[in-house]
């Protein structure tokens, strides 16, 4: 897992790589009080650098003024307006069928691309445009169940953001105390595993030497992260996150850990889901503090498994007493091991992404989170996934092709008993049929 190494004093750099992204500070957008559609007919026409600019900007703006009606409205233009054309495909498939060459692949492929992934790229060539197009996508998310033909548009933005965040373009930064109070309110507010209470609580989790928080930027984004992961610095693996989150703890120096424990890893755009960051992350981030700490010889994760309380009612029944200590531990081995989502992948949406990634299933806890939420998810039970550099190719690779799931011994040993519980007497009475 080769990384290109934690970019130190990252912001700054952030800051002078995006002004290779950026337009002349010197041009300015004049005000224009044309409609929104108006002014995407004048950009899509616009062959200058200064106009194009200018009307994407007032474009941007025109779109940000306007209400929830006002955008299903335009994104009903882009749908209608800058749509491809059946007939000319086919047209050009056939054109391209009996004569393969340059000529031919260029018209197929420029009536083959919908006018509105012009129409975006365009725009973005505003200042800040990048993060403005990211809340569109995240406006149309929020539209698109009453309006699944709009997924359509989904597809666009999916093919253009896919390239524009690509892992070339993204930005490693260590987020600590001396971070900008800006980014470090965006960490609080985007956590989404185990919620930051306070300043306080921030600092105890990104301040002492054995607490590190990373994450992804774009240089089109440069005060936006993309997502972030809280790491602990331990000696052995901690057997629940309220040992990881204490108050009272007393930290140890980096270099006298042994472990590294991925705590939390948090999305934090909208507008970009489906673009994958967390593989690249966990792994950048690993190969990195393995060559800074050669002292740690365990990377895991310490993770949720949100989908264990609905999965075990499903087959035992709602009414049925809660699971403690080893049975737990059984029963969630065995909803890890053989859940199924549509079929052939693990049901645990947390599980098929860390076994995606290469990791292994290393150890089920009981009584791992005591929040409200934990319990609410998985009665407080949580889980290990171990991150093993000789084997996370391998074990990638098996899960792609056969959708192996990788269990140690000790979560192997488990499931026997688990499977037995689920079928036993004490629960099966009160099953009801999955939903």
């Amino acid at each position: 897992m080769a990384g290109t190494g934690v970019i130190r004093g990252v912001r700054p750099l952030t800051s002078f790589l995006s002004g290779f992204f950026l337009p002349d500070p010197d041009v300015r957008a004049a005000a224009d009080d044309r409609s929104l559609v108006e002014l995407c007919r004048s950009l899509m026409s616009a062959r200058g650098e200064s106009s194009t600019f200018r009307l994407a900007v007032s474009a941007l703006s025109a779109y940000e003024g306007l209400s929830h009606e006002g955008r299903l409205a335009f994104f009903r233009y882009l749908l209608d307006e800058l749509d491809v054309s059946p007939a000319d495909i086919q047209v050009a498939a056939s054109e391209y069928a009996s004569a393969p060459g340059p000529a031919t692949l260029a018209r197929l492929q420029r009536v083959s691309e919908p006018l509105r992934q012009e129409l975006f790229r365009k725009l973005n060539q505003a200042d800040g445009a990048t993060t403005k197009l990211v809340q569109m996508r995240k406006d149309l998310l929020r539209m698109m169940p009453d309006n699944p033909d709009l997924g359509r548009i989904d597809l666009d933005f999916m093919h253009l953001f896919t390239s524009w965040f690509n892992r070339g373009f993204l930005m490693l930064d260590r987020i600590n105390w001396s971070t900008p109070a800006t980014i470090l309110e965006k960490i609080i507010a985007y956590e989404a595993v185990h919620e930051i209470d306070d300043w306080e609580d921030l600092r105890r989790r990104t301040q002492p030497s054995d607490r590190r928080c990373y994450a992804y930027f774009h240089p089109r984004m440069p005060d936006e992260p993309l997502i972030f992961v809280e790491v602990a610095l331990t000696k052995g693996v901690p057997g629940s996150v309220q040992d990881v989150l204490a108050e009272g703890r007393a930290p140890i120096l980096a270099s006298q850990a042994d472990t590294a424990v991925f705590y939390s890893i948090s999305n934090c755009q909208a507008g970009l889901k489906g673009i994958s960051f967390g593989n690249s992350l966990i792994k950048h981030v690993v190969s990195d503090m393995s060559s800074e700490l050669p002292n740690l010889e365990t990377f895991v994760t310490l993770s949720p498994i949100p989908g264990l309380r609905r999965w075990f009612e499903e087959q035992a029944g709602t009414d049925a007493s809660e699971p403690e200590g080893e049975e737990l531990r059984q029963i969630a081995a065995t909803y890890l091991a053989d859940a199924k989502h549509r079929e052939t992948l693990p049901r645990d949406p947390v599980a098929r992404f860390h076994l995606s990634n290469g990791a292994r299933i290393e150890n089920v806890l009981a009584g791992a989170d005591l929040s409200v939420n934990g319990r609410r998810q998985s009665f407080g039970a949580m889980v290990n996934y171990r991150y093993d550099n000789a084997q996370v190719e391998s074990r990638s690779e098996s899960f792609a092709t056969d959708h192996a799931v990788s269990l140690s011994r000790q979560v192997q040993a488990l499931l026997p008993a688990g499977r037995s519980l689920l079928t036993s007497k004490k629960w099966n009475e009160n099953a009801q049929s999955p939903s």
